[in-house]
């Protein structure tokens, strides 16, 4: 999969394809359908397939101090993107210059002029342009004057709710990761660099992997049964675990991260690439009234995540 983040400076070979537009913020089972339909296009069209999306989020370039909201970061969508079989990836640098398009400036210079795409696809809901002014009336408007197709994808229902990154936020806020999964299409991962910690957990008999949350929605704090894929390095593979997502109450700490713990693994994973699968909420994050009470609890919380982790 090839990334552009310039529509400005596109090489012939990687315009006139099929995409899929939006921010694909956790690639849900809704974000799936609309790329299902590109796909279909693209075979169509005998086109590559591609996704046009935004970088930074609209929604954190227009309130930076809004609180993250986030399903996953740049570098997670993309590797779920490349999983789906997408050719091109159209990162646009969303800045005040492109946040100043009209609709139909938007469609001109990104669409027509800059990937000079042959057919988009967007969800029932998507809006465009400064403002948010133009709605997919105006899209299919804009493609009939300038010479690209447009496929609109119904909203689509996992059970009885609307699958939406909204909704999925909400099951992961109140402790329900399979829920948020059946919408997602896939487990909800946290992926990046583990990083340097306090060391506590090796010190208590279970050494951890420590990962930052920043800019990432938070899940609901507590502990979790967890299925985690080593990314890179030397120790590459699967491995279930169970994981803490907190802010460390008995020590004082208060910035949320994710500390994990495999199961019959040894090594040093600093610097190492991790994705950390949330399957099963097992309990609040607590405060104890020693690091006996928090070791005993969390043989508990391994030995229940190693029974769900386990079971067909």
């Amino acid at each position: 999969m090839r990334v552009i983040r310039d529509y400005e400076f596109v090489e012939d070979i990687d315009k006139g394809s099929s995409v899929a537009i939006g921010n694909f913020d956790g690639v849900h089972l809704g974000h799936q359908s609309v790329i299902d339909l590109a796909r279909k296009e693209a075979k169509a069209h005998q086109a590559s397939l591609g996704i046009l999306t935004f970088e930074p989020h609209p929604r954190s370039y227009f309130a930076p101090q809004a609180p993250a909201f986030r399903l996953m970061g740049p570098e997670a969508r993309e590797t779920r993107l490349e999983k789906l079989g997408i050719d091109l990836l159209y990162e646009m640098n969303f800045n005040a210059s492109l946040s100043e398009l009209t609709p139909e400036e938007f469609a001109q210079k990104i669409i027509c002029d800059g990937l000079a795409l042959k057919h988009v696809v967007i969800g029932a809901d998507f809006c465009f342009g400064k403002g948010r002014l133009g709605n997919v009336t105006d899209l299919q408007r804009f493609g009939e004057e300038m010479g690209f197709g447009v496929t609109i994808a119904p909203l689509i229902a996992a059970g009885l709710s609307e699958v939406s990154s909204t909704s999925i936020r909400k099951a992961l806020y109140e402790g329900r990761p399979r829920d948020a999964a059946a919408q997602l299409g896939h487990w909800h991962r946290i992926e990046g660099p583990v990083i340097g910690g306090e060391q506590r957990g090796r010190e208590l008999g279970y050494p951890t992997a420590n990962m930052s949350m920043d800019g990432l929605h938070l899940p609901k704090l507590g502990v979790y049964a967890v299925l985690v894929d080593i990314l890179d390095g030397p120790y590459k593979g699967t491995h279930h675990g169970a994981a803490s997502l907190g802010v460390r109450p008995m020590f004082g700490e208060n910035a949320a991260n994710l500390e994990t713990f495999l199961f019959d693994f040894a090594g040093d994973l600093y610097g190492t690439n991790l994705s950390v699968a949330l399957v099963d909420f097992l309990r609040p994050e607590l405060s104890f009234d020693g690091l006996q009470a928090l070791i005993d609890q969390m043989a508990v919380d391994c030995d229940q995540a190693r029974r769900i982790l386990s079971a067909p």
